[in-house]
């Protein structure tokens, strides 16, 4: 550990990640178990974006901010996934403060945009049923591309001034990290210095980004089903339900992990406990998404089927011309 004393206080500029180390016995089937959970969230997300973009059925706004959360939902995990496995396969789990301060970053950065992009998304379905006969006007595809703007821009305007102040905060008490990744609330937790501005920020934030995230994004849905329900027909209800089932599904799971991991009461043992909860939102979630939209939607299941039916074919002639 790099150390520097300084009045009699050691700053420390590296942190020892916890992480799984409880479990160094059952690490090698850790790694992969985590690898192949990886491995298909990458596979499952970046095919969701080859299909949107190889099929032009589904260039339309819905599947425009799907192929945004898929993205989203790439990046987190690749902000936290390739470090952990890293670490179970050496005892060395020593970060340094910046590769821990560009950890917190990218983290805040996807899980802020992500709020916002399924507001977005749930304001889409709105349209989409409460006002069919507009929802070409009103979701242009200029409007489609200025809101995807918005969504990433304050997803990095809110993580860099998160992660800027931290710069303020010294370090040098204890310098272990409850987890297998960093976070802002462990960076606040091992700071020597006043993080009252710190913790004002993270209240702004919540008031003035989450929560108004939170209302755009379960609102729409009082008029949705407001909607639906005055539908005549089963068929219609059910056709109507089944283009925002897949959102509202993910909607809950994302919301459910988050509430769960940030307003339980503390574990009086914290460890392991922690990182298996951090498991569920960094790992888990964004495995979830491409899965849940995959097996519900006809559209990107027809898709894929056409893809594969392609290339089979192309691949069938390439042989039969040799």
């Amino acid at each position: 550990m790099i150390n520097i004393s300084l009045e009699n206080q050691t700053i420390s500029h590296e942190f020892f990640l916890l992480g799984f180390s409880e479990l160094l016995m059952i690490r090698y089937i850790l790694f992969l178990i985590f690898y192949l959970i990886y491995f298909m969230t990458l596979t499952g997300n970046l095919l969701i974006l080859v299909l949107i973009h190889n099929d032009s059925r589904l260039h339309t706004p819905m599947y425009f901010f799907l192929g945004n959360l898929a993205c989203l939902d790439a990046g987190s995990s690749s902000v936290t996934v390739p470090r952990m496995l890293a670490d179970l396969l050496t005892e060395i789990r020593t970060i340094s403060l910046t590769a821990c301060r560009t950890q917190v970053f990218f983290f805040i950065f996807f899980a802020g945009s992500e709020l916002f992009l399924l507001a977005v998304m749930s304001y889409d379905r709105y349209v989409a049923i409460c006002h069919p006969l507009h929802y070409s006007h009103i979701m242009s595809w200029e409007v489609c591309a200025q809101l995807a703007s918005v969504v990433w821009a304050i997803g990095f305007s809110h993580s860099l001034i998160q992660t800027l102040c931290t710069h303020r905060l010294t370090f040098c008490g204890p310098n272990i990290i409850q987890s297998f990744f960093c976070e802002l609330h462990f960076l606040l937790q091992l700071s020597c210095t006043d993080t009252f501005i710190n913790i004002v920020l993270i209240f702004l934030a919540v008031l003035f980004i989450a929560l108004p995230a939170l209302l755009i994004t379960f609102i729409p849905y009082i008029h949705i089903f407001r909607t639906i329900l005055r539908i005549p027909t089963k068929e219609g209800k059910h056709k109507a339900f089944s283009t925002c089932a897949s959102h509202l599904s993910v909607v809950f799971i994302y919301y459910g992990t988050l509430f769960f991991t940030y307003l339980r009461p503390a574990p009086s043992h914290p460890g392991i406990s922690d990182s298996l909860v951090s498991v569920i939102y960094t790992v888990i979630t964004p495995l979830l998404n491409p899965l849940i939209y995959s097996l519900r939607n006809k559209d990107l299941k027809r898709a894929l089927r056409n893809t594969l039916h392609k290339h089979f074919h192309i691949g069938t002639d390439c042989r039969l011309s040799l």
